[in-house]
This record gives structure tokens, C-alpha cells and sequence, in this order.
């Protein structure tokens, strides 16, 4: 019976639990990437969804759970009557009695002793709470993925910003340097005009930069779930960083199948069903239960008189129509959709972690290359100045020289972006997300 109390105290506190998805103030300081997938997982509107799915879930196992807590209730009843004594056939006992009144205060209890199957379907239920945890975490580890890439989006746009401003610092000395040539008769007047149009054309790409971070730090807030007013500062920058996870794709897939909650999910929901199938079986077990019910009544509150019964009961199930054969037959294929599902979503997952870890590697290399592009596009930008100012160059070289840097920068800032867009997928193809730094 302490058992039982303690499990009615606890469904009923679980009546009051605290709302969630409540979010927390804006971030005060510098963010950084991880601080942006956290936020991601915890404000994100599918996340907080997903979380009150798993409440829902949980109020249905508690359902369950009803079946397996006494069942306790009261009655009070205050009748005024009348009895007609010949309706009983006593011959000393005729005519209709005084009107009386008759007080009558009861309660009943009840309460299963064995019924393994209620105790199973229990305990399916208990599966199910958990695969929707898990569903909750993998929706929050999307929301924080989603968060990440625009977090990257971000140091994209403005790495281009900064990128842009020393292109146009560049363009505008050469077409100072231009116009003193033209004034001094060492070069032709194109080429001051060829300069002027190179420098207007880095403006304009430097204006839509701008324009992309701004929109760029949208897209985070509002991933971030955040008022659109909301201004971030980011800490990180785009570059390569020491990684603690596996990065053979065989390591990988290993490490994936034990971590990524989505299998865990359908795993927990294979068991869940398997253990309904488990319950129908102990349908066809007898069940124990206790009945009782204690009763003061009489015809004045003071002279109340207390009666009680107890009943002892054992139900065998003997025949429900073949109901139970058809719900288990139902039940069976059931188990085996779902082991079909939990085989093709493991197969999934290894796939995708051996495809990230590959990106991985690919991006890295992708980022060394891209700085070595950039290094040499300055080196040519460089002579081709040295050639322009010593007047045995037009600015035709520059020109070039300055789109080639340009094209260089982006490809380096977009291999950048790349890397950071593969080590998040990474982590959330291994299923640790969270660690991800």
C-alpha cells in the first residue's frame, strides 16, 4: 500500500509540473558557435514542440499506469421513501409504511493484485515515453544543426564583408595611382578608366555583401527563435579546428549505430511493440484483484451502522470471439514493420556517417588548397603593381590580378564555410551534436 500512495503522490505532482519552452533572456555577450546549437536545441519552435509531444506521451503512460493504482471513490446518499410491505408477500406485514428517511455514507476500493498483462502494456508504454524523448532530442539536435549552419552563414557574409573593404582600399589606390600616371603622360587615359570601373564594381560587390550579412543575421536570429530586433556578436571564426571524433568511416558508422538517437528512438519503439504483443499473450493468464466497499447507514446520522464486504477475485479468460488471436496477428506484423524500419534506418545512419566523415576529409583539403589559391593571387597582385607603378604594365594586369584575389578570397571563404557546414553535419551524423566545440 506504500507503494501504491507513493505512486498516486507522484501522478498527482506530475498534474503540476512546470511548463517548458520557456525562453531565457537574449545573449548579453559574444556567442559562440556551440552557443548558438544549444540555443538552437532549447528555443527552437519544433524543438519546444517536440518536447510537449514527449509530456503528451507521458500523460498516456500514466493512463497506463492507472490500471496497475487502486481504484478508490465514495458515495453519500440521503433518500426519503416509502415501502409498500405487500410487494414482500408477508402476511403479518400489509399497507404502505410512514414516509422515512434512510442515510446511507459508503466507500469503495479496488485494486489488481497479478495481471501481468496490464503490467507489460505498463511497461510498453514506459518504451514509447522513451523513444519519445529521444524523438524530442533528435528534433532539438536538428533545430541546433539548422542554428549552426546559419551561426556559419553568419562569419561567411562577414569575413566577405571585410574582404570586400580591403578589395575596395586596393582598387582605390590603384586608380589614384592610375590618375597620377595619365596626369604625368606615362600611361593612356583607359587605363585610369578601366580603374574607375574595377573600383565601382568592388564597391557594388562590397554594398551586396553588406546586404547578406544583414540578412544573414536574420536568418540566426530568427533560427534562434530570438525578437528580430535582437543583435548578436559572434566569438568564432571560420577555420579549421581539432576534432575529438572518429574520422575512419568504419569508426564512424560504429560510433553512429551507439550514438545516434533516431536509432535509439526506433529501437525503443521496436521493443515497445514487441512488449504489446508480450501483453495480448497474458491476456489469456487469469488475473487477481481485491474488491471491498464499507457502508454506515441507517435512519438518523446518530444511530449510524457500519457493514463492509471484501471480495477476492480471479478472472479466467476463457473465450472473447478470437479477438485476442486477431490483435496478436495484428500485433506480429506490426513488430515486423517496425524491425524492418529499425534495420533500414541503422543501414541509414552508417551510410550518412561514412558519407560525413568523407566531406570531412574533402573539406579540410578543400581549405588548404583555397589558401594556397589566395596566397598566390596576392603574389600576382603584387608584381602586377610593381609593373603598373614602373610604367612597363597597363592596368589591364591589375585588373586581372584583382579578380583573380577576389575569386581566391571567395573560394577560400567559401571552403571555409564548407568545413564548418561538414564538421557540424559530422557531429550530427554521429549523434553528439552537443560536443561539437
Amino acid at each position: 500500500m506504500r507503494v501504491a500512495a507513493a505512486l498516486i503522490i507522484s501522478a498527482l505532482l506530475g498534474i503540476y509540473t512546470p511548463g517548458w519552452g520557456q525562453k531565457p533572456a537574449n545573449p548579453s555577450g559574444p556567442i559562440t558557435l556551440l552557443d548558438a546549437i544549444t540555443i538552437g536545441r532549447r528555443q527552437g519552435v519544433e524543438a519546444a514542440i517536440a518536447r510537449l509531444n514527449l509530456r503528451a506521451t507521458e500523460a498516456r503512460r500514466g493512463q497506463r499506469l492507472a490500471e496497475l493504482l487502486p481504484d478508490i471513490d465514495g458515495v453519500a446518499s440521503l433518500t426519503r421513501q416509502t415501502v409498500n410491505l405487500d410487494a414482500f408477500g408477508i402476511p403479518v406485514a400489509t399497507g404502505v409504511t410512514d414516509p422515512f428517511t434512510i442515510y446511507n455514507f459508503q466507500l469503495r476500493a479496488s485494486q489488481r493484485i497479478l495481471d501481468l498483462s496490464a503490467i507489460t502494456r505498463y511497461r510498453a508504454g514506459q518504451d514509447t515515453v522513451t523513444a519519445a524523448g529521444l524523438d524530442a532530442r533528435v528534433v532539438g539536435d536538428l533545430a541546433g544543426a539548422n542554428a549552426g549552419l546559419a551561426y556559419l552563414r553568419v562569419l561567411s557574409t562577414e569575413e566577405t564583408v571585410r574582404a570586400r573593404t580591403a578589395d575596395s582600399a586596393v582598387a582605390g589606390d590603384l586608380l589614384q595611382q592610375a590618375r597620377r600616371l595619365v596626369a604625368a603622360g606615362v600611361s593612356p587615359a583607359i587605363d585610369a578608366t578601366r580603374s574607375e570601373v574595377s573600383f565601382a564594381a568592388v564597391r557594388t560587390q562590397l554594398e551586396i555583401a553588406r546586404n547578406a550579412a544583414a540578412r544573414s543575421g536574420l536568418d540566426l536570429v530568427r533560427a534562434l527563435d530570438l525578437p528580430s530586433n535582437s543583435r548578436l556578436q559572434l566569438s568564432d571564426s571560420l577555420g579549421l579546428s581539432t576534432l575529438t571524433i572518429p574520422r575512419q568511416p568504419d569508426e564512424a558508422a560504429r560510433y553512429a549505430r551507439e550514438h545516434r538517437a533516431e536509432l535509439l528512438a526506433e529501437h525503443a519503439r521496436t521493443e515497445a511493440v514487441r512488449r504489446t504483443l508480450r501483453a495480448i499473450f497474458y491476456e489469456y493468464l487469469p488475473s487477481l484483484s481485491v474488491n471491498g466497499a464499507y457502508t454506515e447507514s441507517g435512519r438518523e446520522t446518530g444511530t449510524l451502522a457500519g457493514s463492509y464486504n471484501v471480495q477476492l477475485l480471479l478472472s479466467v479468460p476463457i473465450l472473447d470471439g478470437f479477438r485476442r488471436q486477431n490483435r496478436s496477428k495484428e500485433e506480429r506484423a506490426r513488430l515486423e514493420i517496425q524491425e524492418i524500419r529499425e534495420q533500414n534506418l541503422a543501414d541509414q545512419v552508417e551510410t550518412e556517417a561514412r558519407q560525413a566523415v568523407l566531406d570531412l576529409a574533402s573539406a579540410e583539403q578543400q581549405v588548404s588548397i583555397a589558401g594556397e589559391r589566395v596566397k598566390l593571387a596576392n603574389r600576382e597582385l603584387s608584381e602586377a603593381e610593381q609593373r603598373f607603378r614602373a610604367g612597363v604594365a597597363g592596368s589591364v594586369e591589375t585588373t586581372n590580378a584583382q579578380s583573380s584575389v577576389i575569386a581566391a578570397q571567395d573560394a577560400l571563404i567559401q571552403a571555409r564555410v564548407s568545413y564548418g557546414t561538414a564538421r557540424v553535419a559530422t557531429y550530427r551524423a554521429l549523434g553528439v551534436i552537443e560536443q561539437l566545440h
